[in-house]
């Protein structure tokens, strides 16, 4: 597993390339035994799958001495849309999918406590505290039909606007494109009109005037040329105004219908490394995609932590609503943040 943190430590080289060499040469090949099919939304170039994906895929294809082979699919080449691809791994139209659980609010929403707007600041304590959740809350709740590879965020959620923001009434009838219901809930709060989009639609959507912003951690600007459509970009310090999780999912059948060994392989390269490994990956991306608008002549506003105490005193009601939301389904949503922001302090405490 130390594939994960020799890539991190890589980052500003060839990061896939560095966590494969960790490992030395590999066996001679076997006969291939199994195809994988992998899919998701990005393009083949963009951060997630030239950083993580890939390099998991990579892994598990050495370890396994060639006998697994991931396909991989980008920017939806199997069809559909990004908000299908939950049900395309448990149709089995795709044996693997790395997906976005917000795609579809309130389908998983023990993952949402980690979207709650100011609730993150660090995405790997996040991602080390989601996994840990994930196998105590989610395994055999909201992920029960699906065989769950990794879980994480990304690094900080901001925003991205033609006109400057600075406080909340600076969102007053701004058209925002909202990642998540989360974040969408406290966008009607300052007065924005939340949009729901796709984020590979955001580039149109910004080119055509449908939208005048977006949320969207750094890192995915520089795949959506984001830095080029907007000249304003809003971050925070201290948590960030919000953030998303997501998930490698995989066909539960086509992972039991693996020999043992090969199940093996890929628990070897899942699980709490993976996730930390991810989300600490995504959160690296961030610093280059920001120097992009840097460089373009942008304007980046820093919230101050002082002065996002106005945010969150208007966010503080879209955690009553989730508390209440997720009390219909039998869910303790304090005790979910609670140990949420146990984990993360506890992480952040010791690493």
């Amino acid at each position: 597993m130390a594939v994960f943190n020799t890539a991190r430590r890589a980052f500003l080289g060839s990061v896939a390339a560095a966590a494969l060499s960790a490992f030395g040469a590999a066996a001679p090949l076997q006969a291939q035994e199994v195809t994988l099919t992998l899919h998701q939304f990005l393009p083949a170039q963009a951060n997630v799958p030239r950083l993580i994906l890939d390099v998991w895929a990579d892994r598990v294809e050495e370890a396994s001495d060639g006998r697994i082979e991931i396909t991989r699919y980008p920017a939806m080449q199997l069809g559909g849309t990004p908000p299908e691809l939950i049900d395309q791994a448990l149709d089995g139209v795709a044996d693997i999918v790395w997906a976005v659980n917000g795609f579809t609010p309130g389908r998983f929403p023990r993952t949402e406590v980690f979207e709650l707007p100011f609730m993150t600041s660090d995405a790997r304590a996040a991602s080390h505290a989601y996994w840990t959740m994930f196998e105590e809350h989610m395994a055999d709740t909201d992920f029960a039909d699906l065989k769950i590879l990794g879980a994480w965020v990304h690094g900080p959620g901001m925003l991205h606007t033609k006109d400057p923001v600075a406080a909340p009434e600076d969102l007053q009838g701004m058209k925002i494109r909202g990642g998540s219901r989360m974040v969408n809930q406290l966008l009607e709060r300052v007065g924005a009109e939340p949009i729901g989009l796709p984020v590979t639609a955001i580039p149109e959507a910004l080119s055509k005037g449908v939208i005048d912003g977006t949320t969207i951690p750094w890192e995915v600007t520089t795949a959506l040329k984001v830095s080029e459509l907007v000249g304003n970009h809003t971050e925070f310090d201290g948590p960030a105004i919000y953030n998303l999780t997501f998930v490698l999912a995989m066909n539960k059948e086509r992972y039991e219908g693996l020999p043992e060994d090969l199940q093996k392989v890929i628990d070897d390269n899942s699980g709490l490394e993976f996730s930390v490994f991810a989300g600490g990956t995504m959160e690296e991306a961030d610093g280059p995609a920001r120097q992009v608008a840097v460089d373009n002549g942008n304007t980046i506003v820093t919230v101050s932590e002082a002065d996002a105490a106005k945010w969150e005193e208007i966010a503080a009601p879209v955690y009553d609503a989730w508390i209440a939301d997720v009390a219909d389904k039998g869910i303790d949503g304090q005790a979910m943040i609670d140990q949420t922001r146990a984990l993360m302090s506890e992480y952040e405490a010791n690493n």
